[in-house]
């Protein structure tokens, strides 16, 4: 038991190494890994997720023939920890990554797409930097109108940040009490104002005009105008039936000397007439 766990072993000092024979092994053994899920995967048998850092047991070979600025590319053999199916990926060493190569899908990655777009606008900026450079080369005009450009976009950039500056100062001067109280006040206001309308409304009435219906008249020129009380109704509460011409006779409520009188009156209105043209004729 104690020989079993020292450090150093005791050799013979016949003891020769080179008699020991060596075990043939295949240039591609797989070695038997624990290691976790560097990404996200979907299984394509059984549909299952399987997320970033799950631990699993996986063998490891080295793929003859493939490598990468002299770096070896290893493929990883594991299973689905639901169906056990067979998934294998492979190391990427030129884009620092992995490869799925056949049993799963790999799941969508935002910030993979950000990567790649951020990649492409520093290609497409080194690109035109090239071609500016080339344009620039024999032409000095071409060159100088570039610069005027540049300055003109450098100057509208500064406008540009510092009206956002002044903006944010003059935010940052109100307070979020300050805000409450301008809030609270206009409330204020708009109540006392309601209540004025509503005393107002009070205090003075709107008047109505009565409308009278076009039947009810039969000449406009001979209906009489009449004013109106502060209620909007005609003042002449006393409204007289018209007279009939069939009906002769004087009504109970009017007394007969209201009658005798235009007749009197037409009557010496009628000597008085014939009179004048006979003192014409006599003449």
């Amino acid at each position: 038991m104690g020989k079993r766990k020292v450090l150093n072993k005791y050799y013979s000092p016949d003891f020769d190494p080179a008699k020991i024979p060596c075990r043939q092994q295949s240039k591609n053994q797989h070695i038997k890994v624990r290691m976790m899920l560097p990404m996200s995967i979907r299984c394509g048998t059984c549909g299952n997720y399987i997320y970033k850092g799950t631990k699993f047991n996986s063998r490891k070979e080295d793929i003859i023939g493939e490598t990468y600025l002299g770096i070896q590319i290893f493929r990883f053999y594991f299973k689905s920890t639901k169906c056990s199916a067979e998934i294998t990926f492979k190391t990427d060493p030129q884009n620092s990554d992995y490869i799925i190569e056949s049993g799963a899908t790999r799941n969508f990655e935002p910030w993979r797409v950000e990567d790649e777009v951020r990649n492409y606008f520093t290609c497409y900026l080194n690109e035109e930097k090239k071609r500016r450079n080339a344009e620039e080369m024999g032409d000095a005009m071409k060159s100088l109108e570039n610069r005027t450009l540049d300055s003109k976009r450098e100057m509208d950039i500064l406008a540009a940040l510092d009206e956002v500056k002044s903006m944010k100062s003059r935010h940052a001067t109100v307070s979020v009490d300050a805000m409450l109280e301008a809030l609270q006040r206009s409330n204020q206001e708009r109540k006392l104002e309601e209540e004025d309308e509503a005393l107002i409304k009070a205090v003075f009435k709107p008047t109505f005009i009565r409308r009278i219906d076009d039947k009810d008249i039969d000449d406009e020129e001979d209906f009489p105008m009449f004013p109106f009380d502060k209620e909007g109704t005609s003042a002449d509460h006393s409204k007289k039936p018209l007279p009939d011409s069939n009906n002769t006779k004087p009504s109970k409520e009017e007394p007969k000397n209201q009658e005798a009188e235009p007749n009197a009156v037409a009557s010496s209105g009628l000597q008085s007439l014939c009179q004048q043209y006979g003192s014409d004729e006599d003449d």
